[in-house]
């Protein structure tokens, strides 16, 4: 072993090949690096994140630095905030799949944390020269180091106060999908730290008073935000990777999302931020990429995986110049390599025993489930894996169940475990509320559970992750605002995004001051509202959807760090009607265990009745209008009626023994005092008329024993007295 530099007094050993990554020892650190085709391997220390020129460097011997495919060496003197990274060389030979070069500066694919000087320069990551005439074969030889951020040595010690998870089960779980960043780095947001993990920290308040149990983050994983190379055709302002789906390391926390972010401290303030949520009861979900990397095809950089072992982390064509592409971005991890496995399942126990997190949301969940050719396996040996590892038996586990390669799986991906984005919950709710034709039994399923989705892989309503909105599509009120996208911004002439968003404007496209409209779209919101929170599955809301949070009309805002994507929390005082709607039908779900219990709904439990009561014409594309009663035991029961149609209707409750009656608790047509009182304060409707449901809306009625001093209000006088 071979030591350089100026500081004498550094003494070494051969280290040990476990674990990977850094461990603290005794007056040292021990550094471990996974690589089987490398023929030499280098580390070295920095004193600054912009330095080109490392302090020290030791050059690992094969003979007593390496066991098996790991090389390992025990440094003395190591403080926490250490800068390092690793060189390798081996064989620069793309057609074998092999593109090592000593000249990059390699991060430590299990580094915990990655400085955040200097900005990430992909282009002098490559590593083969642009200017060549054969690019795959021609190596670059321009030392990189000056302009690539460093791995940091954190330690992971941390007083977490006695706090725990709260361990919620899915039927007490309503998730709040957010960003960290966007979340409060707009100047009116209130955070003292915005666009942080501490300015999460200041919105929990806002989370309780929501009533929501667990906040899902979109990536958090180290990743560059300024890989963008286009701009916005309209500003000329620079875009940048706002969302974060490209990680370059699976264990660093976003550096940038910490109010410093310098050694090491991302670590110390993401959890801070969990003890902090848990501490209020909420539970924290992360969104995470295990699919690709942001290292791209092969005229990307190398960053991490590529420069380390391409042939083993990657899934690469016939022809091993090239990458399989299942996500849409380049590369696909070879996820079902027992290294590389492995190298996933320890990111995932990090996450969980170190950082505390309590779930994970995949991203194209199915790439996890693929071969190294592509080919989707029956049993994945990682997915099962996951499911059954014993530290994360009590870990919420939730497949965004399809890919780029025309996988999917709703319905049917891995073992009971794994609850699955139901994307049919999405889309075919947003069509019933649309109007379409056809839609009445699928919307039915879609409230009960999705029975006919879920049973045959064995799976209840905890299987189903119901949602109308997410970060990819339109925002809720921009379903109700717009019929066509507006990804103009965005560069690429508005072909990026879905064209099958199944929205509708209502008569004019965007933002309008005509009322009628303006009170059809708050219906259509509510109604989206109602409908999330009555269904039986795990209802997760888009943030912002409870305000109206617009991205005006751009539904695949990934590249939009800016007001398009950042929270306003003006939006909140003016639409505060809204905000009351959803955090009480989020406590009126609480108050009805009946809608969120883990099974499917019995024919004993359930009632199904056309407006007039008779049963529902199922068979008629036409029909948009329905009403079901269930029961909660005892003479206690929910009436609900949903009217898509354009007409007013009148529904016929079923008569209710002699000293009860229906008392309304919700109503989308009406203002929030009206349309959903406090729990107590409801009223009592008269059994002698129908209750007319306004058009595009829906309502729910309880039944109770009756109040002897309520008096009875006809559908009639409710609108009679809004005049």
């Amino acid at each position: 072993m071979k030591t350089q530099g100026s500081r004498s007094e550094v003494e070494v050993n051969a280290g040990c090949p476990l674990p990977l990554g850094t461990l603290q020892t005794a007056e040292g650190v021990n550094f471990a690096i996974f690589s089987r085709y490398a023929s030499r391997v280098r580390l070295e220390l920095f004193a600054h994140a912009e330095d080109a020129l490392p302090v020290r460097t030791f050059d690992l011997d094969p003979a007593h630095n390496r066991t098996g495919d790991v090389w390992h060496i025990w440094v003395k003197g190591i403080r926490p905030g250490q800068l390092y990274g690793y060189r390798m060389d081996g064989p620069y030979e793309p057609a074998e799949g092999h593109r090592f070069n000593v000249h990059r500066l390699l991060l430590d694919p299990r580094a915990t944390a990655i400085s955040q000087r200097p900005p990430w320069d992909f282009a002098s990551a490559r590593g083969y020269d642009p200017s060549a005439p054969d690019q795959d074969l021609c190596i670059s030889q321009v030392n990189n180091s000056g302009s690539m951020p460093k791995s940091v040595f954190a330690p992971d010690f941390f007083d977490w106060k006695g706090t725990q998870s709260p361990r919620h089960l899915w039927q007490e779980t309503v998730i709040y999908e957010t960003h960290v960043r966007g979340l409060t780095i707009h100047p009116n947001s209130g955070a003292e730290r915005p666009g942080t993990y501490r300015g999460v920290i200041d919105k929990i308040p806002y989370f309780r008073s929501l009533g929501v149990t667990a906040v899902e983050l979109m990536p958090v994983q180290e990743f560059n935000e300024t890989s963008v190379t286009h701009r916005d055709p309209q500003t000329s302002q620079a875009l940048r990777n706002y969302w974060g789906y490209d990680p370059v390391t699976f264990f660093a926390p976003k550096g940038s999302y910490s109010s410093s972010g310098e050694a090491g401290r991302q670590k110390v303030e993401f959890k801070e931020m969990v003890r902090a949520l848990h501490a209020a009861g909420i539970e924290v979900i992360l969104d995470v990429v295990f699919n690709h990397t942001a290292e791209g095809d092969e005229r990307g950089p190398t960053l991490s995986f590529r420069g380390i072992d391409n042939s083993i982390f990657y899934t690469l064509e016939e022809d091993k110049r090239h990458y399989k592409d299942f996500t849409g971005t380049g590369n696909t991890i070879n996820a079902n390599h027992p290294v590389v496995r492995e190298h996933i399942l320890a990111a995932l126990l990090f996450w969980v025993v170190e950082m505390h997190v309590d779930g994970f949301r995949f991203d194209l969940a199915s790439v996890l489930g693929r071969d190294e050719t592509g080919r989707l396996l029956a049993n994945a040996p990682l997915l099962e894996r996951i499911a059954e590892d014993p530290i994360l038996r009590d870990v919420k586990l939730i497949a965004e169940a399809w890919d780029a390669a025309g996988a999917y799986q709703v319905g049917s991906f891995s073992e009971r475990r794994w609850a699955e984005w139901n994307g049919r919950f999405r889309d075919e709710v947003r069509r019933f509320w649309r109007g379409d034709d056809g839609m009445l039994s699928l919307f039915v399923s879609r409230i009960s559970g999705s029975a006919d989705i879920y049973t045959r892989s064995g799976k209840g309503p905890g299987g189903s992750i119901n949602f109308v909105t997410c970060h990819d599509g339109f925002t809720l009120n921009d379903l109700v605002s717009y019929s066509e996208k507006r990804n103009e911004a965005n560069g690429e002439n508005n072909h990026d995004g879905t064209d099958f968003s199944y929205s509708r404007n209502y008569g004019v496209e965007g933002e309008t001051t005509d009322a009628a409209i303006e009170n059809l779209r708050e219906r259509q919101i509510r109604n989206f509202i109602l409908t999330l929170l009555i269904s039986r599955g795990v209802p997760m809301l888009l943030g912002g959807d409870e305000f109206r949070r617009t991205q005006r009309g751009n539904n695949n805002a990934w590249c939009q760090d800016n007001e398009t994507s950042w929270y306003d929390w003006t939006y909140l005082e003016r639409h505060r009607d809204i905000f009351r709607f959803t955090s009480s039908m989020i406590a009126f779900r609480r108050a009805h265990p009946v809608l969120s219990r883990e099974a499917f709904y019995t024919d004993e439990e359930i009632h199904w009745f056309a407006p007039d009561g008779g049963l529902p014409n199922w068979a008629d594309p036409k029909c948009r209008t329905f009403a079901c009663r269930i029961d909660e035991g005892g003479q206690n029961g929910l009436y609900l009626m949903f009217n898509a149609d354009s007409a007013e209707i009148d529904f016929h409750p079923p008569r209710l023994l002699a000293g009860c009656g229906w008392y309304l608790a919700a109503d989308t047509s009406l203002p929030a005092e009206q349309g959903l009182p406090t729990a107590g304060e409801e009223t009592l409707c008269d059994d002698s008329a129908p209750y007319k449901v306004v058009a595009h809306s829906s309502a729910i009625l309880l039944a109770r024993t009756r109040n002897p001093d309520a008096r009875g209000h006809s559908a009639a006088d409710k609108h009679r007295g809004q005049k």
